[in-house]
C-alpha cells in the first residue's frame, strides 16, 4: 500500500455539500498530521459538471478556514468509487448510490455523519508518521466497519446532511454546522 490513500466524498451536485467536506477535511487532515495526509476528493451523483463551487457554500468554508479557489465539480463514476479506499457520503441514498456503482463499496462506504459517531467510539490505529497514508486510512476504515451494529445507529434525520441547493442562508449555515460538528472525530481518526 504505497499509494497516498484515497478518500472520496459525495453529494447531488457536487457543489455545495461533497466540496465543503471535501476542502475542509482536506485541510484539517494537512493541519493535524506531521505524515503525508490522504488524498481527499468529491463528485456528485447528478453533478453539475465543471461548475465552480456554489457561492454560499462557498463563503461558509472560507468562514470555516478553507478555501474552494479552483474547484469544479465532477460525476461519480464506479472507477472513482473503486478507486477509493473509504467514501464519505452526505446522505444514506447517496451511499446506496455509491454502492449501487460498486457493490465492494459497502464496506468502505458510510454518510459523513454516520462514520463520525462510529471514528468517535474508537482509538486511533497509534501508527507512526512513516506508514504510508493508505495503510492509515484502511486501519481506520476496518476499524470504524467493525462498530457497525454496535451501537445503535443513528436515525436518517441524524445520519444525513441538509440539503442547501436553492435554498435559503439558514439551510447553508444548518449544512456547515452539520458537517463541522462531525469533523473532529473524523480528522482524530483520519490523523492516527
Amino acid at each position: 500500500m504505497n499509494s497516498p490513500g484515497r478518500i472520496l466524498i459525495v453529494c447531488t451536485g457536487n457543489v455545495c455539500r461533497s466540496p465543503f467536506i471535501e476542502r475542509i477535511l482536506r485541510s484539517r487532515l494537512v493541519a493535524s498530521s506531521a505524515a503525508a495526509p490522504p488524498t481527499v476528493v468529491s463528485a456528485g451523483t447528478g453533478a453539475l459538471v465543471g461548475r465552480p463551487m456554489d457561492e454560499r457554500a462557498a463563503a461558509r468554508l472560507v468562514d470555516a478556514g478553507g478555501s474552494a479557489e479552483g474547484f469544479v465539480a465532477q460525476q461519480l463514476t464506479k472507477e472513482l468509487v473503486a478507486s477509493a479506499q473509504l467514501v464519505l457520503t452526505a446522505t444514506r441514498r447517496h451511499r446506496a448510490d455509491v454502492a449501487t456503482l460498486h457493490p465492494k463499496a459497502l464496506g468502505y462506504a458510510f454518510t459523513f455523519r454516520d462514520f463520525a459517531d462510529l471514528a468517535s467510539q474508537i482509538d486511533p490505529p497509534g501508527l507512526d508518521d512513516a506508514t504510508p497514508a493508505a495503510a492509515r486510512v484502511q486501519a481506520v476504515v476496518e476499524r470504524v466497519a467493525a462498530r457497525r451494529g454496535v451501537n445503535p445507529p443513528l436515525t436518517a434525520a441524524e445520519a444525513d446532511i441538509v440539503d442547501p441547493f436553492r435554498r435559503g442562508d439558514e439551510v447553508f449555515v444548518q449544512m456547515s454546522h452539520q458537517v463541522l460538528a462531525g469533523l473532529p472525530a473524523v480528522v482524530r481518526a483520519l490523523s492516527c
